[in-house]
């Protein structure tokens, strides 16, 4: 659509801060009042806003778009988003471990184990693991200690996680990032070791390649939208 609008502002409500346009408050789709639980998430997607040209595009305006996911979607089914979040624990990557190369098995030992003993010293629970694509059952426990631990989480929060997770497959790289044990870029690299030892050895895809991109800049975008929610 065409811009409408002038001047973004932010106010603060009692119920939390809010995105003013030419002094009138930004909906979200759902037809609630946009509000956000930080001034710095507020400014940070107010500058999405001051960033539109002489039309709108709802694809620049990622932090926007979570925040709506957050008030619109998340706020009514958190069950169920938790779930999601949790079925990549179920089916957890760093859980698979390659049967060969060797090269390959011993990097992925070697980057992964220190993130799954951390889930065990933060969360008392371990994950168990697997070599090949043969399914391994996590015990109900775990992912009950580990459910918990998503379900922690605000609405917010939430949004970001869920994102992080479908990117890098895991539940425990997800829940690092929530955590604060990995920046957005260690979590993406550790997700991608079988994917950048297949480049080193065989070149990098220029269409994979921009892919890996475009997935990175959703990581940062997640990260930081996390990181304002909370500020």
């Amino acid at each position: 659509m065409k811009r409408f609008y002038e001047e973004v502002g932010v106010d603060h409500a009692p119920e939390g801060f809010r995105i003013l346009l030419d002094g009138k408050p930004v909906k979200t789709p759902g037809r609630r009042t946009l509000l956000l639980p930080t001034q710095a998430l507020a400014l940070a997607i107010a500058d999405e806003w001051r960033a539109q040209g002489e039309e709108i595009v709802p694809i620049s305006m990622p932090m926007l778009r979570m925040a709506n996911t957050a008030l619109d979607g998340i706020s009514h089914t958190r069950d169920a988003v938790i779930a999601a979040i949790l079925r990549f624990g179920q089916h957890e990557l760093l859980c698979y471990r390659a049967q060969s190369p060797a090269e390959l098995a011993a990097l992925q030992a070697a980057e992964w184990r220190p993130m799954l003993e951390w889930v065990h010293s933060h969360f008392g629970v371990r994950l168990l693991t697997s070599t090949g694509v043969i399914h391994v059952q996590q015990p109900p426990e775990t992912l009950a200690r580990l459910g918990e631990a998503v379900a922690a989480h605000d609405d917010f929060a939430l949004a970001a996680l869920h994102v992080a997770a479908s990117i890098t497959a895991s539940l425990v790289l997800a829940l690092a990032l929530g955590e604060g044990v990995l920046n957005p870029a260690q979590a993406f690299q550790l997700s991608r070791i079988d994917e950048t030892y297949q480049a080193g050895l065989w070149g990098e895809d220029a269409e994979a390649a921009a892919r890996a991109k475009a997935l990175a800049r959703e990581m940062d975008v997640a990260a930081a939208f996390l990181a304002a929610s909370r500020a």
